[in-house]
């Protein structure tokens, strides 16, 4: 892997890797000429060489071993060095400025030195999260060939405090010898230098030197003693870094722990010294400016964007042409800025821009499949279908505003101004392209609805899938930065633009952060979404997360928490509710999800049950004087897939969380390139559509540089009601506290949310007196001073105004509302409240289920084991649904964990696995044609369960009219799997044998027995349902017979028809229906009882003629489904043969008649409940000391699970046979005599009657 070094002039591609050289050399073969931007690939040797681009987990090589070299200070550096920055944010961070690389090339001008940068946010020692199938650091240092590794560990460890110390020892001397023992270059050792933290500074919103100095002191210490013993050469710039931070009245980092540029210039001169023991030389501007612009590029190859796509699942359908091409390209320009930073370090001119014509071209992709049909924005508007209350008009399109192409997120400012997000560089960045997304500022100058300004704010924005405006200025989604923009001089451009968090996941770059929105207490909320890991430094300690959640954001404290996280996909769309509680999409009742995370890299359960859909993207209250009374405290929901729409939903309170109830569309288009991504009411009470018009519509469905991706269209569409009067335009910019804390008083949640987020930028001692006189101006028996009260409080938080005694009072409230906003806001204050745990214990209480699944989540907030206490005192009660689900999260966060997962009699993992027991059972979210027949004139609703335990329908029988549109919801509570099957009038028997059939075949054990033969006789058919299935509900949607009659519902698993079924009886009207149900009552089913038989009925002789009419009954009953008799049947159930040794005559019927009269325990089901809070069912097969091994399917003997008896919680056998009763239902009394005979002789059969068994498997 190595390369040759000499004194002599390298070769061209010399700094390029061993297998970039290769396939640069191959370019002719691949691209064709290189000013044919794309060219389809040649197939011949084009895979291999893609191929080789890539660095992949699985395939990556490794170094190999060699002996550990001793690295001492002052470090010499040779000729051609390629040097690794590795570690955590201290390396990442430098490659914004510049400085680290720059003093080290300026001072070794003459070295032709390569550094690459493969530092990670929030790296650890032996904690190195990376996206699925991504190489780790082995293997790209390999890749890179390095000489030399500078490693910045030892900030994110400190936070475990003094008892990490020997951990963190052990894990840092196995990390050094696997550096130092490995020949990354291919001929010899690295020289390994290891660099401490640097001390942490006290600024504005955190005393981080305070928080954490002591600690790291603790591990710089371990650091050098493990380094001394390792012979791994040591900086320790934690102490110089400490006495140039601590200059009066200079911040030189912007968050007490990440530097600032003045403090990477400072840093970087640190380094120099300690490394070479010589003063760091003076660096030039455009040395550092093309370090920057190397580590941008290096970046982007190492760590780019969508690597789902590259390196994970996805990377079989477009990552071969989307990434390989793309990665050598990244490695050509790299080759070119190093030649670069050698001309500008030695003082050689270099020409303004970097010539990269030897970059190869990218090859063309295919157009896997139809685009949509692009309009204009008059055609396209024509093709809405509006409801007759409302009109649509355009407010801004590309026409006149290209700017706005590829809109995404908008927010109105204080001065009645839209601003939108765009990105024409989505969905990826490739060689050659620099960022060039935007913010513009629409403004509609005359008021007629249309605007007439366009500001582009920022134009260097990277994928800016959401923004909100405010603490003086945007903060904004670049991933994997959340970024900060200012204007310094009012002039509507950034002047600043910072990053003040990285780490952030970019898998999937459509999946990112994303939903920003500030809380009502003024943190900023957002999302990421399924593939992602994230993880964060920050002054309180590392942040990770992974596969979706939410993460809260404290501007004026830097405080980043991560919460919410469960499996979920890439829901957006988010809004509060005027009482404060989050409203978003997957889950739709966002608020009872806000549980703090379970220890990394664990995930709260998917909620079952619970309202939680993607394909939406935007939310917005309506309580505007603009749109009509009825739709007054609903939302508009925007919905991308698969159809594109404005609904209208109910927000529909329940004691233990809200619902959203579908009411109508809004606007529906017919133009499928219409994709409305986001909504927001405008300052008149308007309501603004965000429309990503796109005749592509889809990240996963196409190629990332699929050439039909529309770079040019985008619209902002404005809807208005008929008739309705708009509110005066609202300016609260230059309003003093007191003219905004006025505003808290408006009707409009928007109007109150913005004079918060305004109020904010105001002096904060002037804003907290506002608030305080508004307070003590609310007169006690207004019935709207609580609500008031509640909107002062998140004023108050909002501007960093604690309140202990406010929130007391409002704990107290009569209005449970009120009651469960305080709670909320104890969760953020309660550092500062003496008495949290009085109030959270009140709150456990609380006769409102709202209140309590808000005092749930508190106490993960405040993590203590009285909060703990707390929760179980919830627990002990009956709890449902949203509060279930919060109570469990709860029990699982990280915080309340830790306090009873090591304790032996804990209460804890029973709770859990009763509350996730009692997780209610939903109808599955509707597509839109299920939704239009749900709204078909006439339309009957039918509700089916299963009675556990009993294999019964909960109906026996529902009437509907002729051609009458049915609705029939079906759940399975049960432990055992049922479908219902609809048939025909005197089918049920045909199509319960022939389902009894499919069993003989074990292949159908997993099946949903309905059987294919027969569907000539069959209505509508679900699927099974059930604990081992993958739902436990179904909707079935069909239009009754047109004529009346009767047809049978039945379930087909495998001798339930018999006793599991119902009638639906098709009628004009009731008489119609009771003479059709007189007509079919059977007259020789009979639900036979012991009492029928007295003893002297059964036969004492045996003959062939009754032993065959037992035979035969024997099948009727279906009893070979399960049983062997004389050869008969498939021996699933206890061998009769063994059975009638010791039942005979009388004794035996019983035992059939009710078969859970005895159960044998080899054959009894036996629900496990294990710690996790899954129930596992089956029948034990065998058991030990390590192993409980069970059939989880009586129809399949041959599949078992294995199950770890140190896992189980608790046993509960099943108190009903698995086989149903009432069989011999089906028989007249002569035949039962008959079957009990039959069954009583056993093998004693004659010739003529014997038959070979049927064996599972067989």
């Amino acid at each position: 892997m190595g390369i040759a070094r000499s004194a002599s002039t390298l070769p061209e591609l010399r700094t390029l890797p061993l297998v970039t050289r290769v396939l640069i050399a191959a370019g002719a073969v691949l691209c064709g000429a290189a000013g044919d931007r794309v060219r389809a690939a040649d197939p011949a040797g084009a895979d291999d060489a893609f191929a080789a681009a890539g660095i992949f987990a699985a395939t990556a090589p490794r170094a190999s071993a060699c002996e550990p070299g001793v690295t001492s200070l002052p470090l010499e550096l040779r000729r051609g060095d390629r040097i690794c920055l590795v570690g955590n944010t201290l390396f990442e961070r430098a490659q914004l400025f510049g400085d680290v690389s720059a003093v080290i090339h300026a001072g070794f001008p003459d070295h032709e030195l390569v550094i690459r940068n493969l530092a990670w946010s929030a790296d650890e020692v032996g904690l190195a999260p990376r996206p699925d199938n991504f190489a780790d650091l082995e293997q790209h240092l390999v890749r890179f060939e390095a000489d030399v590794i500078f490693a910045a560990y030892g900030f994110n460890e400190s936070f475990a405090g003094p008892d990490g110390v020997p951990d963190f020892r052990r894990r840092l001397a196995s990390f050094l010898r696997g550096l130092a023992g490995k020949a990354f270059n291919g001929r010899g050792p690295a020289r390994v230098v290891l660099v401490s933290p640097i001390a942490n500074e006290n600024v504005t919103g955190v005393a981080a030197a305070d928080r954490n100095n002591a600690s790291i002191a603790l591990y710089v210490t371990a650091m050098r003693d493990v380094a001394a013993a390792e012979g791994i050469a040591f900086v320790d710039v934690f102490g110089p870094s400490a006495a140039f931070l601590a200059d009066p009245g200079t911040d030189r980092t912007i968050n007490g722990c990440h530097l600032s540029a003045d403090g990477y210039r400072a840093f970087a001169d640190v380094l120099f010294r300690a490394l070479f023991g010589a003063e760091p030389p003076v660096v030039d501007g455009r040395l550092r400016d093309a370090c920057v612009d190397l580590d941008r590029q290096f970046f982007r190859r190492y760590r780019p964007l969508n690597t789902f796509y590259y390196t994970g699942g996805r990377s079989k359908d477009y990552g071969y042409l989307d990434f390989l091409p793309a990665l050598a390209a990244f490695d050509v320009m790299c080759a070119n800025r190093d030649r670069r930073i050698h001309d500008v370090a030695r003082g050689r001119p270099v020409p303004d821009v970097v010539d990269d014509t030897n970059v190869p071209p990218l090859p063309a992709v295919s157009e896997s499949r139809g685009a949509n049909e692009w309009l204009s924005a008059a055609d396209e508007q024509r093709a809405f279908q509006v409801d007759p209350r409302f009109e649509v008009e355009l407010f801004a399109g590309e026409e006149r505003f290209p700017e706005i192409a590829n809109p995404i997120q908008c927010r109105w400012d204080a001065r009645g101004r839209l601003w939108v997000s765009t990105s024409q560089a989505y969905p990826h960045l490739y060689p050659g392209m620099e960022p060039r997304d935007r913010l513009v500022i629409l403004e509609d100058v005359d008021g007629d609805g249309r605007a007439d300004t366009a500001t582009t704010f920022a134009d260097d924005l990277h994928l800016p899938l959401s923004f909100e405006l405010g603490r003086g200025g945007v903060l904004v989604s670049e991933q994997p930065h959340l970024t900060f923009l200012a204007d310094l001089d009012g002039d509507d451009r950034a002047d600043v633009h910072e990053v003040i968090l990285s780490g952030f996941g970019t898998e999937d770059s459509h999946h990112a952060l994303h939903d920003f929105i500030w809380s009502p207490d003024g943190a900023l909320l957002f999302r990421e979404s399924i593939f992602h890991h994230t993880q964060v430094e920050t002054p309180y300690g590392p942040v990770r997360q992974q596969n979706s959640g939410w993460f809260r954001y404290e501007p004026g404290t830097h405080r980043l928490t991560s919460f919410g996280s469960y499996p979920s996909t890439n829901p957006w769309g988010v809004a509060f509710d005027p009482w404060g509680n989050h409203v978003a999409s997957h889950p739709i009742f966002a608020e009872a999800f806000h549980a703090l995370d379970p220890p990394y890299p664990g995930q709260h359960a998917s909620p079952r049950g619970l309202q939680a859909y993607s394909g939406t993207c935007g939310h917005a209250f309506v309580d505007v004087d603009g749109f009509p009374q009825e739709l007054q405290g609903g939302f508009v929901k925007a919905r991308y897939k698969p159809t594109n729409r404005l609904e209208m939903h109910r927000w529909i309170e329940a004691d233990e969380g809200y619902e959203e109830q579908y009411v109508s569309d809004l606007l529906f288009s017919t133009n499928l390139s219409f994709i409305p991504v986001d909504l927001h009411f405008g300052p008149r009470g308007d309501l603004y559509c965000v429309d990503w018009y796109n005749p592509v519509k889809g990240h996963a469905q196409y190629s990332l540089r699929d050439s039909r991706r529309d770079r040019e269209s985008g619209r902002i569409w404005r809807i208005t009601a008929k008739g309705q009067s708009m509110s005066p335009p609202l300016d609260c910019s230059r309003l003093d506290p007191a003219g905004l804390v006025a505003l808290l008083d408006d009707p409009a949640s928007r109007v109150r949310s913005l004079a918060r987020r305004t109020l904010a930028d105001r002096d904060p001692q002037a804003a907290a007196a506002a608030v305080d006189a508004w307070l003590a101006r609310l007169e006690p028996a207004d019935p709207s001073t609580p609500r008031r009260r509640v909107e002062a409080l998140w004023a108050l938080a909002t501007i960093g105004a604690v309140r202990p005694a406010l929130l007391a009072d409002l704990v107290s409230s009569d209005d449970h509302h009120v009651r469960a906003a305080a709670m909320r806001q104890l969760r953020f204050w309660h550092e500062a409240v003496p008495e949290r745990h009085a109030l959270l214990a009140r709150g456990a209480v609380d006769p409102a289920g709202l209140v309590r699944l808000e005092a749930a989540i508190t106490a993960s907030w405040i993590g203590t084991p009285e909060a703990l206490a707390c929760v179980l005192d919830i627990a002990a009660s009956p709890v449902g649904g949203h509060l279930a689900y919060a109570t469990a999260c709860a029990l699982e966060s990280r915080t309340l964990r830790r306090h009873w997962e090591r304790a032996e009699d804990s209460p804890v993992p029973r709770l859990l696995a009763r509350i996730r027991r009692r997780q209610p059972i939903t109808e599955p979210k509707p597509t839109a044609a299920e939704r239009s027949f749900d709204a078909r004139p006439g339309l009957t609703e039918v509700r089916i369960s299963c009675e556990p335990e009993r294999m019964l329908f909960t109906r026996g029988e529902f009437v509907v009219r002729p051609g009458q549109p049915v609705k029939l919801v079906f759940t399975n509570p049960d432990a055992t799997d049922h479908n219902l099957v609809i048939v025909k009038p005197g089918a049920l028997e045909e199509v319960g044998v022939a389902a009894n059939e499919m069993a003989r075949d074990p292949a159908n054990a997993a099946g949903d027995f309905v059987p294919s033969s027969k569907q000539d006789l069959i209505l509508a058919a679900t699927p099974m349902i059930g604990p081992t299935r993958r739902s436990q509900s179904h909707v079935l949607r069909f239009e009754a017979p047109a004529e009346p009659g009767i047809h049978p519902y039945v379930c087909t698993f495998p001798g339930h028809w018999i006793v599991m079924n119902g009638r639906m009886v098709v009628a004009r009207d009731a008489a119609e229906a009771e003479e059709l149900l007189a007509a079919c009552r059977p007259t020789l089913v009979k639900a036979w009882t012991l009492d029928d038989f007295p003893a002297a009925a059964f036969a004492s002789v045996r003959d062939e003629a009754l032993l065959s009419a037992g035979m035969h009954a024997f099948v009727k009953a279906r009893c070979t489904q399960c049983h062997v008799a004389a050869g008969h049947g498939v021996n699933l159930g206890p061998p009769l043969t063994e059975s009638v040794k010791r039942l005979r005559g009388r004794d035996l019927l019983a035992h059939v008649l009710d078969p859970s009269l005895e159960i044998a325990d080899r054959y009894r089901v036996i629900q496990f409940v294990l710690d996790d809070g899954r129930v596992v069912s089956g029948v034990v097969v065998g058991e030990s000391d390590d192993e409980i091994r069970i059939v989880p399917n009586l129809l399949d003997p041959s599949r078992t699970l294995a199950l770890s008896p140190r896992r189980v919680e608790e046993r509960i056998p099943a108190r009903v046979s698995a086989m149903p009763a009432g069989l011999v239902n089906v028989l007249s009394r002569e035949e039962i005599l008959a079957l009990v005979a039959f069954v009583e002789a056993g093998d004693d059969l004659p010739p003529a009657l014997r038959h070979a068994p049927v064996q599972p498997g067989r």
